[in-house]
């Protein structure tokens, strides 16, 4: 994904790497039958597969908006000085970006947060040992988020067509980005929806 410049299948080897976050979640709940820990680690699992589809949504939204009649917004240089031509718009990408990165306070940072805690909780040399790779990972992926970030606020422009969008998506998307921004602020009711409804599995 580092040396992508296309933009969608950056995303998309970007997705593997998140979901691999995601499945050693669900790897931190397989300890000797303790009931507790599993339902702890699926739940940090869940809360990362609500929080990868939100911030997946307002990302892929910005860029669907970008593209028009006769042209599809694919290439990283397509962002370029997308401040200059919508700032909401650039707002809520990197909003989407930061927390894909895991910055905080956004929401992606509690996500990957919890699930290493979950591997921590699950004790062992081979689970702490997860955790620092997740880690290392996580800073490498940071990267190509974070570029992206820099493309949209400091390169000139590469488009100059105006972004059309009515109003129904300029709030869709800006509730996106504040629901990644607030949840990130306030993780617990979502943490504790999640952790209720993995428990309700093990009754």
């Amino acid at each position: 994904a580092i040396a992508q410049t296309n933009l969608k299948r950056m995303l998309a080897f970007s997705t593997i790497a998140q979901m691999g976050f995601m499945l050693l979640g669900l790897l931190a709940g397989v300890v000797e039958g303790d009931t507790g820990n599993m339902a702890n680690a699926y739940a940090s699992s869940m809360f990362y597969v609500v929080t990868y589809v939100l911030t997946t949504l307002g990302t892929f939204g910005v860029i669907l908006l970008l593209s028009r009649s006769g042209f599809e917004s694919e290439n990283i240089s397509d962002l370029a000085g997308l401040n200059q031509r919508s700032p909401l718009y650039a707002g809520v990408m990197a909003i989407c970006m930061f927390s894909l990165a895991g910055v905080p306070p956004l929401v992606g940072f509690y996500a990957k947060l919890s699930v290493l805690q979950a591997l921590l909780a699950s004790s062992g040399p081979f689970y702490i040992g997860l955790a620092v790779f997740a880690v290392l990972m996580s800073l490498v992926g940071a990267f190509y988020y974070l570029r992206l970030v820099k493309v949209m606020y400091f390169d000139e422009p590469t488009q100059t067509a105006a972004i059309e969008a009515g109003a129904d998506a300029r709030s869709v998307l800006s509730l996106n980005g504040a629901l990644v921004l607030v949840l990130g602020i306030v993780p617990g009711g979502l943490m504790t929806l999640c952790a209720q409804a993995i428990s309700s599995l093990f009754i």
